[in-house]
């Protein structure tokens, strides 16, 4: 039986710049962090690579973990920071917030780039922001307590 999502991954160029996003300026705490070295075949095999090497760590922040890997084998191919969210694949996370306002602008003035500042669309605020490798987040705070989105949301 499939429970519900455990966590996200993300392969990044630069563990520590991205630490600094998600650790300091979300929030989250570093729960594990390891390495493993070529020729590592039960990780090779899981992960449908040959001589793999990376760096992981393993982020939680309420119920949701970030799972982050910096490749230095093979060579990953780099990300357009810029690639647009209606490309196939991964196009964001959300973040459930209380003052998306204040979120917003703390993550601003630590250089954070978003595509609008908060828009209000009557029950929920939402803005699309970039962290350091591009990808794309959500920050969303629900307004109206009854509605269905709220099913999601840690309570507390």
């Amino acid at each position: 039986m499939i429970r519900g999502v455990h966590h996200v991954a993300i392969s990044t160029p630069n563990m520590e710049r991205l630490l600094g996003f998600y650790r300091d300026l979300i929030g989250f705490e570093v729960v594990m962090s390891t390495e493993w070295p070529k020729g590592t075949e039960q990780v090779d095999s899981v992960l449908g690579l040959k001589n793999s090497s990376a760096k992981q760590t393993m982020l939680r922040l309420g119920n949701l973990c970030i799972e982050m890997f910096e490749f230095s084998s093979p060579e990953p191919a780099p990300m357009d920071p810029k690639r647009p969210v209606c490309n196939h694949g991964h196009t964001h996370m959300c973040f459930d917030v209380t003052d998306i306002e204040e979120v917003h602008a703390r993550l601003v003035a630590a250089g954070i780039e978003f595509h609008v500042p908060p828009q209000d669309f009557g029950s929920v605020k939402a803005t699309y922001g970039r962290d350091p490798d591009g990808n794309v987040f959500e920050l969303q705070e629900l307004l109206d307590q009854n509605d269905p989105m709220q099913l999601g949301v840690l309570k507390g």
